[in-house]
Order: structure tokens, then C-alpha cells, then sequence
């Protein structure tokens, strides 16, 4: 019988697939931004999917110019706060905070949190000179999204980009204990990075996990367990070796996800009988083309583009010429 040759099934990329440490994303990296200092990044909720019309944008592709149906997610984006500024500089490669300011008055449910916090050594004090990031401190504000439900909010930190040091700083302390919106961030046409915790699916066995395929019925154990676990020697079992385990709840994150649309009346996206385990979006809402991870409610963070595409001309908004407001439930 001729030896089989074939890749092996799954991807290890992602390995080891364990729980997310939290239901809170995180960027590893922040892309340089262009003139003018500004926010970095953004949060939201995701609602659903609903599908559109609009003319492709894709230069490539064979509808190029013509009408077309996408999917696309709704994500809900209500304003959030600045809570503070917190510097940091570059020691042997890795970035040390030196300096924080907070918020004068600091918001009850950001006390859930933690103690009242205090400005540990003001930026007036602080080596300019030594700076490299300028990074506001954000808060999400839950209760404006489902009443009654979550009150603690979600607190996070977005660079500041663009321009020098000192004009990044002026920026940020302005902003202190305002709020801001997503159109503070980026705008309609232009492309993002997604990051979110993916729908969590327990223990789950190699099959499903991995993909392989089931052992032959005269098997004397069971149809559905790994053909083997390896050689002889090492006495080990090698990581590379597809077994069952935890599958889902991990980050991820896509990259060049574009902005169709920014809206201001979340009813106007809302279907008849709301999202399906979401409900009414109340707030602002941005369509994004395609799917993001992570069920209804997940928190979800946005980023500048850190490799965006060159094929798509991104100072032309997307031409929309029609958004579904059909029923999901049942779907």
C-alpha cells in the first residue's frame, strides 16, 4: 500500500488554544498616525449582521463598479470618557510609565474598579524630552447601551498619534474627563483593525477541534480519538499531536476591516423585533464590511490599520444604496 503524503490537519499558528485571559482585547502595537495628534483607537459593541447594497468598491474584483449584496456587522459605538493620560518612555526597548494624570472627578462606576485614583507625578514634572507614548485611558459607558445591565464599565488605553510629543500631550489633557466619539477616531471609507474575544465552545473533542477525520468502524475503541499519539520514543506526547481541549474564547484580531458607514440613529439600523440576543441599538453604530469575532453584546476594539490595503482608494466614501431592516429572528 503507497505511503499517504498530505499536510497535517489544523493549524498550529494559534496553538496553545487556552481561554482569553480576559473578555477585554488587547493591541499588542499601535501603527504611526498621520498629521495632527488624535485617537488611535475606539470601542463598541457588536449588535448583529444585517446585509446591504452598494456599489464594489474592489478594483479587482469581477462586480468592480457594480451593485452588490455584502454582509456586514453592526457594531454599536456609544461616546466614551477620558479618564486620563498616562506617559511612557523607551528604557532598553521596552516602555516604562512615567508619568499619569487623572480626571479630576472621577466617575462612580470607574470607582467599581478600583480606589479613587490620584495623580502619582503630574506631567507638568515629567521629562519631556524622555517621552515616546502619549496614551489616553478610556472608559466605555455600558448603561447607555442596555438598561439594567452592565454598570461597570470597560477601561482601556489608546495612543495618541500624530504630531510631536508635546502637541500629543496638549491634546490628550484637553480631552480629560470629556467625552469622545468615534468620528474623533477615523471616519466613513476607511479601514480598521478588529479585535475581540471569539464565541467560546467548551471542551471539545480532536474531530471538531482539529479537524481530523474519523477512524475506520472496525476500530476497537472509538471512532472519534486520534489515530495515535506518536512514536515510541520521545516518552512523551509532542504538542504537535491534535487532542481535544478548549475550543473558542481567544482573541483574535482582523486586520483591514473597511468602515461603510458611521450612523448617528441607531434605529434606523435596528430590524423589526431588534438584534437577535442584543436588542435595540440606542447609540451611535458603525457597519463594518463582513464579519468580526465574537458573539452579540462582545466588547469590541478598534485600531488603525496597521497594514492597510493600497487597492482601495480610501478618500472615496462607499456608495450605499440600500440596508436591510429585515427581521433577524428565526434566522
Amino acid at each position: 500500500m503507497p505511503k499517504e503524503h498530505r499536510p497535517r490537519h489544523g493549524s498550529m499558528a494559534y496553538s496553545p488554544r487556552k481561554r482569553a485571559e480576559s473578555l477585554l482585547p488587547h493591541f499588542a502595537s499601535w501603527p504611526e498616525a498621520g498629521e495632527g495628534p488624535r485617537l488611535q483607537g475606539f470601542a463598541g459593541y457588536k449588535a448583529g449582521m444585517t446585509h446591504v447594497l452598494l456599489v464594489d468598491y474592489r478594483k479587482t474584483s469581477t462586480t468592480a463598479g457594480q451593485e452588490v449584496a455584502v454582509a456586514v456587522t453592526v457594531v454599536e459605538v456609544p461616546p466614551m470618557k477620558v479618564a486620563g493620560v498616562r506617559l511612557y518612555a523607551n528604557e532598553g526597548g521596552a516602555l516604562r510609565s512615567v508619568g499619569e494624570l487623572w480626571a479630576e472627578k472621577v466617575e462612580k462606576d470607574l470607582a467599581r474598579l478600583f480606589p479613587q485614583p490620584k495623580s502619582r507625578k503630574a506631567p507638568e514634572v515629567v521629562d519631556i524630552s524622555l517621552v515616546e507614548e502619549v496614551r489616553a485611558i478610556l472608559q466605555t459607558q455600558p448603561r447607555l447601551v442596555r438598561s439594567g445591565g452592565q454598570k461597570v464599565p470597560e477601561i482601556m488605553e489608546v495612543r495618541v498619534g500624530g504630531g510631536t510629543v508635546e502637541e500629543r500631550l496638549g491634546y490628550a489633557k484637553g480631552l480629560l474627563g470629556k467625552e469622545v466619539r468615534v468620528t474623533d477616531f477615523t471616519r466613513e471609507g476607511t479601514m480598521v483593525d478588529v479585535a475581540a474575544i471569539t464565541k467560546g465552545k467548551g471542551w471539545q473533542g480532536a474531530v471538531k477541534r482539529w479537524g481530523i477525520k474519523l477512524l475506520r468502524h472496525k476500530n476497537s475503541k472509538h471512532r472519534r480519538n486520534t489515530g495515535t499519539l506518536g512514536s515510541f520514543q520521545p516518552g512523551y506526547v509532542r504538542t504537535t499531536v491534535p487532542q481535544g481541549g478548549q475550543m473558542g474564547f481567544h482573541q483574535r484580531t482582523e486586520y483591514n476591516k473597511r468602515i461603510l458607514k458611521i450612523g448617528d440613529d441607531g434605529k434606523e439600523i435596528t430590524p423589526n423585533g431588534g438584534f437577535l440576543h442584543y436588542g435595540v441599538v440606542r447609540n451611535q453604530y458603525v457597519l463594518l464590511h463582513g464579519s468580526i469575532p465574537g458573539p452579540a453584546q462582545r466588547l469590541i476594539r478598534l485600531r488603525d490599520a496597521a497594514r492597510p490595503a493600497t487597492y482601495i482608494k480610501l478618500e472615496e466614501p462607499p456608495q450605499l444604496t440600500y440596508v436591510s431592516t429585515q427581521s433577524k429572528q428565526g434566522v
